[in-house]
């Protein structure tokens, strides 16, 4: 089991250096660069662009900037290096968690994302615990009393909720009940009130609740259908099969064979998912963060990519592909601890 383990963590160090480098490559290649920005800038702030900026040798180039110009731009975003070695030294600053400084904030990439964080690993965590408890409960019900009204109803509704875009009914919740032109119940947008500092603890609390709440629907409203009617399917599969019949004939009670003997194994597909809790740390919508005034990761991801910033882009996929590569190996020890009949060797 250990050498299972120690063989995937192996592997994961070269998928993950695939991932980055493919990234690398892809934004590189991708016209208006940081430098066609900067060039951009300048052109409209009427400093070192336009025809007549030459240098001392007095040749201009096709982007209208001196050679010396140009020269000076490369080697100040680092663009003066081949590909190559530009990948080589991101991957020693990587070493050392130095992604470099942004373009375009011109601060260092880690404060930037570490700046985003919260907003983002707030609505991630809740929206992971909320699904996981709303929707295990529900979809063993759904299981005990399969094609009741209960399930029909509770099915159809899940389904209504599932076939709504999560942006389409931020959009109605802010209308009905955001005083668009009905109800002012919730806030428009933001985390917090300006008077939030001023406010006591459970003060605050209500305040962030108050806040949180319509966003938090439409982040996790998604994901409730499909975790429910997984879970509800997992289960009626174990209750077919021959060892639940054998605990039935033993006189055990309903709830005993269900919770008891099939849950265990129904949850097993379910764990699957806990693979990816890691990434629910810079989770991100850039719709929602849009609608709802929310700065986090997505719209941080839009902004940099907008204007090709590199070192963000890079920092932000290095973060992420390591969580998720870390998760999907963290899946397989909760595998194990579900079913310890499973042997990975």
């Amino acid at each position: 089991m250990l050498k299972y383990f120690l063989r995937r963590m192996a592997i994961l160090i070269p998928t993950l250096l695939g991932v980055t480098v493919v990234v690398f490559i892809i934004i590189n290649m991708a016209p208006g660069g940081p430098i066609e920005q900067k060039l951009q800038q300048m052109r409209f702030g009427g400093g070192a662009g336009g025809d007549s900026q030459v240098g001392s040798s007095g040749r201009s180039n096709t982007h209208g900037v001196s050679d010396e110009v140009m020269e000076a731009l490369k080697k100040q975003y680092g663009f003066d290096k081949p590909l190559h070695m530009r990948y080589v030294l991101w991957l020693k600053n990587i070493a050392t968690l130095n992604f470099g400084e942004s373009f375009t904030y011109e601060e260092p990439v880690i404060d930037i994302i570490v700046s985003k964080f919260p907003v983002s690993l707030q609505f991630g965590v809740i929206s992971l615990i909320l699904s996981y408890l709303v929707s295990i409960p529900l979809g063993i019900l759904k299981a005990i009393k399969h094609g009741s009204y209960f399930d029909l109803s509770s099915s159809i509704i899940l389904f209504i909720f599932y076939s709504i875009p999560s942006f389409m009914l931020a959009i109605l919740l802010i209308v009905f009940l955001s005083g668009g032109s009905f109800l002012e119940i919730f806030p428009v947008g933001g985390i917090h009130s300006e008077v939030y500092d001023e406010l006591g603890p459970w003060d605050q609390f209500l305040d962030r609740v108050h806040h949180f709440t319509l966003p938090l629907i439409c982040f996790t409203i998604g994901s409730f259908t499909s975790l429910t009617i997984l879970m509800k399917n997992s289960l009626i599969e174990e209750i077919k099969k021959d060892y639940i019949r054998t605990a039935r004939a033993k006189g055990l009670s309903e709830r005993v064979v269900y919770m008891k003997h099939a849950l265990r194994n129904a949850l097993i597909p379910i764990v699957t998912g806990l693979g990816g809790f890691l990434t629910v740390f810079f989770a991100g919508s850039l719709l929602l963060e849009t609608i709802f005034q929310l700065d986090g990761i997505g719209l941080l991801s839009y902004k940099s990519i907008l204007s090709r910033d590199y070192n963000v882009i890079m920092g932000l996929v290095f973060i992420q592909s390591a969580l998720f590569l870390i998760g999907n190996v963290l899946s397989d020890f909760a595998y194990v601890l579900v079913d310890p009949r499973i042997d990975f060797t």
